[in-house]
């Protein structure tokens, strides 16, 4: 047996119900896996909110690791006994066990702990591709990088600044300015829509900064605008305060030529390939000491409302782990 979250309404918290299911069988390309930890993301609020439409009734969760223990026909990149995680979906990673695409999972050396591995790949190749294809950062770069001592914030910090950039983190409260400079900011900046801009052109000699890597969305767009050089990139990848406000193409030419994209982990994971391929260097980045998981706290599964709580109220200073 084993148990699992699901939702068959979007909601609070309080639509998370813990149920015992069946284990399954793998069909073909597919493994039964039994997981040992599983990461709690933003996403994963959002879709609990409604914000990201599911079908319901559905699971939750992205992210997750542990071992397989059957395979399906046709399957032959992993095997009965191999530890692996997986940063894509199908949902359902809120749970004991599942199955899972064979193709999606990412084999772990032994240095990588299962909870390591929850705690950073989905995080990591969205730090991944921020960094290295949506705009891709390197020496003399100028970043601003919201969320800089959250969980994706700490990892994308990290990263920049090993590839060159000069980095400007933002924080939602002062206390959080130590763990984002801890991270390796050049500069701290808490969140203040009204005076952000400015500040960063101060940083900057009045130029702005290349790319916004915006993951607040609502309160902060027109900060993130202001705060660009001419022809600098808004990346707006989240949206914890609430959708941002459409924009009029006019704005982008009146406050020169300005980028705007809005890119999704789905988009950049599409092929196998190119989804082993980024996890590679996610892995590879974590064993050169570049970025680490920074686990936060842990919570059994069954208390998975606390999770999110601690997420959505701003008090989490690092990754969230689930423990079946």
């Amino acid at each position: 047996m084993a148990t699992r979250i699901v939702l068959s309404e979007t909601g609070s918290a309080q639509v998370m119900q813990l149920e015992t299911v069946q284990a399954l069988p793998p069909g073909p390309g597919q493994v039964w896996l039994e997981q040992t930890a599983i990461g709690v993301n933003p996403l994963d609020v959002l879709q609990r909110k409604g914000g990201a439409p599911l079908p319901l009734p559905s699971g939750l969760g992205l992210e997750g690791a542990g071992r397989v223990t059957a395979v399906g026909e046709g399957v032959d990149s992993v095997q009965v006994g191999d530890r692996v995680a997986y940063a894509t979906g199908p949902v359902g990673g809120y749970s004991s066990g599942r199955l899972y695409p064979a193709e999606r999972l990412i084999k772990l050396p032994p240095a990588v702990s299962d909870e390591d591995a929850a705690a950073l790949l989905f995080k990591g190749i969205t730090a991944q591709y921020l960094l290295k294809t949506t705009y891709p950062v390197g020496p003399g770069s100028h970043v601003l990088i919201y969320g800089a001592g959250g969980g994706v914030g700490q990892i994308m910090v990290s990263w920049a600044k090993h590839l060159g950039a000069l980095v400007i983190g933002v924080v939602s409260k002062a206390q959080s300015v130590e763990r984002a400079r801890a991270a390796g900011c050049d500069h701290v900046l808490v969140f203040d829509a009204a005076t952000l801009a400015t500040q960063v052109k101060e940083l900057t000699n009045g130029l702005g900064v290349d790319v916004v890597y915006d993951g607040v969305g609502k309160v902060s767009l027109q900060a993130s605008l202001d705060s660009l050089r001419v022809r600098g990139l808004l990346v707006s990848f989240g949206a914890t305060s609430g959708a941002p406000a459409a924009i009029d193409v006019a704005t982008l030419n009146g406050k020169g030529s300005l980028y705007l994209t809005r890119p999704s982990l789905a988009a950049h994971t599409r092929s196998t390939e190119e989804y082993q391929q980024r996890a590679g260097d996610v892995l590879a980045a974590l064993a050169s000491g570049i970025i680490q998981p920074r686990i936060w706290r842990r919570y059994p599964l069954a208390d998975v409302a606390s999770a999110h709580a601690d997420l959505e109220q701003g008090r989490a200073q690092g990754a969230l782990i689930l423990t079946p």
